[in-house]
């Protein structure tokens, strides 16, 4: 349905429309079907496969989840011991906008200086060599593992370079290294990636590749590489309450998303909306606040600017970095139109 001129433009995230055409088809297709439930049905196993494949990780367990928040809170408590915690960047996710979801489960969030979203090795192997090296760690939290997300809270990217480098930082140190994916579309899609779904499998101890965010209804599939990883990880997820009944609605859904190449042509569609979007800021002279490569866009406005848009356009707040400007965020999406990208411009 296109954009009502009398209607405010919705940009402010990339979760806002319901899901990609072909997902409803299957849905509706299947929706008399009787099947298994708990994510045991053929549904389920078929999309694991194809999820293996895609990743190079013939061995590889998958799960699948509904949300976001609670994919990260089950996967960290189920990889923690109760004294550990779990490192990020002070910018990441479970830091910021997951209300305490990994404290509430026990374990403590570790930060880590944030440089344009991402962690710098140099930061991490000294946060790891400072633990090993004080006396009193024993009285400390130990760091169990590390988080970070592709792309990251401000739309950045790690390279290829910068995961392998990270990488060998865990495995010299023996912590787990896991991968929050929840905008994993948009980063396959973006011109300037080099990570690959089958990197991500050979540098991370656990990642998961997002639905919600990307094409479907709701859903994220965990992707263990290593079986066994987290044992009884079926049974740690039923007893957080997030084993869907209903397991074959996600798992049909990640199997429409992996049929062909649907999950990357819905990351590029927002890929190219993006770059529009910001080729007409750069020739305006709007401000960028992040270098950020993907769907998420972030501009520093002067705050009387930021009201004027606000009126006539749907953004996200992001921060004040003063009195007087306002960081906000414009997100595109896996169904972001042609004639939605042209009105905004107009706006802008």
């Amino acid at each position: 349905m296109s954009q009502s001129v009398s209607e405010k433009l919705r940009f402010e995230s990339d979760y806002q429309e319901g899901a990609h055409p072909a997902i409803l088809r299957r849905l509706l297709e299947t929706n008399l079907l009787k099947t298994a439930g708990y994510g045991t049905d053929e549904y389920c196993a078929s999309a694991r496969e194809k999820i293996r494949a895609a990743c190079g990780a013939p061995e590889a367990e998958i799960h699948f989840l509904v949300g976001g928040t609670q994919t990260n809170a089950i996967v960290i408590s189920a990889m923690l011991r109760s004294y550990q915690g779990v490192l990020a960047a002070a910018t990441g996710h479970i830091a910021t906008h997951e209300a305490g979801a990994v404290e509430l489960g026990g374990h403590k969030v570790l930060p880590l200086p944030s440089r344009d979203g991402k962690i710098a090795t140099e930061d991490l192997q000294a946060a790891l060599e400072s633990w090993a090296r004080d006396e009193n760690r024993d009285h400390m939290v130990m760091p169990g593992m590390v988080y970070l997300s592709q792309p990251t809270e401000y739309g950045t990217l790690y390279s290829l370079r910068e995961l392998e480098a990270l990488s060998a930082v865990c495995r010299k140190f023996r912590v787990p290294l896991y991968a929050d994916g929840a905008r994993l579309a948009y980063a396959l899609a973006c011109p300037v990636n080099d990570v690959g779904l089958p990197d991500l499998a050979r540098l991370c101890d656990a990642f998961y590749i997002g639905g919600t965010k990307c094409g479907a209804l709701f859903g994220e599939a965990v992707v263990f590489p290593k079986p066994g990883t987290v044992p009884h990880f079926f049974t740690i997820t039923k007893q957080h309450g997030a084993l869907l009944a209903k397991g074959r609605i996600l798992g049909l859904q990640f199997d429409a998303l992996f049929t062909g190449r649907l999950y990357w042509e819905v990351g590029r569609t927002a890929m190219e909306a993006a770059e529009r979007i910001r080729t007409v800021l750069k020739e305006k002279g709007y401000a960028f606040a992040f270098p950020s490569p993907t769907n998420q866009i972030f501009i520093t406005l002067e705050d009387q600017r930021y009201e004027f848009l606000s009126s006539r356009v749907s953004m996200s707040f992001w921060e004040k970095p003063d009195l007087n400007h306002t960081v906000v965020r414009i997100a595109t999406s896996w169904a972001t139109s042609a004639e939605d990208v042209d009105q905004l411009i107009q706006a802008l």
